[in-house]
């Protein structure tokens, strides 16, 4: 059996430049196909409020939720890097907090890391987590926990903003995080970033010069129907199969060609 992909891993994809494939997993089945896939790292992302629950924003999603969802995730996978968001509020609140909740996250889900949105503003929170050997994935740029902020899902690091999001970069890596995602941001300053850091970058809508690229898995495949941003790129058209067959399904129900006799146990 193939051991699990670690942190020391990805500083040296990126040495090697190898780009890091990367995507969102939310349960068992999945993640199962996407580790047998090859992806290098599951992202349980509380993105599972829009794809899973059918929030508006990522922000109803609670740390019970994410522990559930990863800990299905961890079951479905063998190989794959598997890191867990930490949800909205919780780095808004102290470092001891954020801290119990690392840990809750690592120990009952079984995930390698957490995930942290924002940047210099959260930089304490992440040394405090890297000091103590959990590893943090950080997420800067357009940060869908930061939503009403910003007013929408909008792109930022445009113009001026261009150095915020550089220097925010630059925070979390000193800060420990052993990778960063970078979204919704140009992509000459997300090809900029990832040269000056030593750590990967993990880009979605922030362009081809990252060190590797996540998605949705439910974009990915077609099958979410709401928001559909730019960088979004359907493989397949997963709600079409579906309804198809679905919709087969209950046809044959109905003129009662199935179930038929190789689907049914004699006496």
């Amino acid at each position: 059996m193939s051991s699990r992909l670690t942190v020391p891993d990805f500083p040296r994809f990126k040495a090697e430049k190898r780009p890091i494939v990367c995507v969102t997993a939310y349960d068992y089945t999945l993640a199962r196909l996407l580790d047998e896939a090859g992806v290098d790292l599951l992202l349980v992302g509380d993105s599972l409020g829009m794809v899973v629950q059918g929030h508006d924003t990522t922000l109803p999603v609670t740390l019970d939720h994410m522990i559930y969802h990863t800990q299905a995730v961890v079951r479905g996978s063998r190989k794959a890097f598997v890191a867990c968001d930490l949800p909205f509020g919780l780095c808004h609140r102290s470092s001891e907090i954020v801290l119990e909740a690392a840990i809750r996250v690592l120990k009952e889900s079984g995930a390698q890391a957490v995930k942290v949105e924002g940047g210099a503003s959260v930089a304490d929170t992440i040394h405090s987590l890297t000091s103590r050997h959990i590893p943090v994935l950080a997420h800067v740029g357009l940060t869908p926990q930061s939503v009403h902020a910003f007013g929408g899902f909008k792109v930022q690091g445009r113009g001026e903003a261009a150095d915020k999001v550089l220097a925010d970069a630059v925070a979390v890596e000193a800060a420990g995080a052993f990778a960063v995602v970078l979204e919704g941001i140009p992509a000459k300053l997300a090809e900029r970033i990832s040269q000056r850091l030593i750590i990967p970058t993990i880009g979605i809508g922030a362009g081809p010069g990252c060190d590797g690229q996540v998605l949705v898995v439910y974009d990915l495949l077609g099958l979410y129907d709401g928001l559909k941003p730019k960088f979004v790129k359907r493989y397949i058209d997963g709600s079409g199969l579906v309804r198809q067959a679905v919709s087969l399904y209950a046809d044959e129900v109905r003129n009662r060609s199935f179930p038929v006799e190789e689907h049914s146990f004699s006496e």
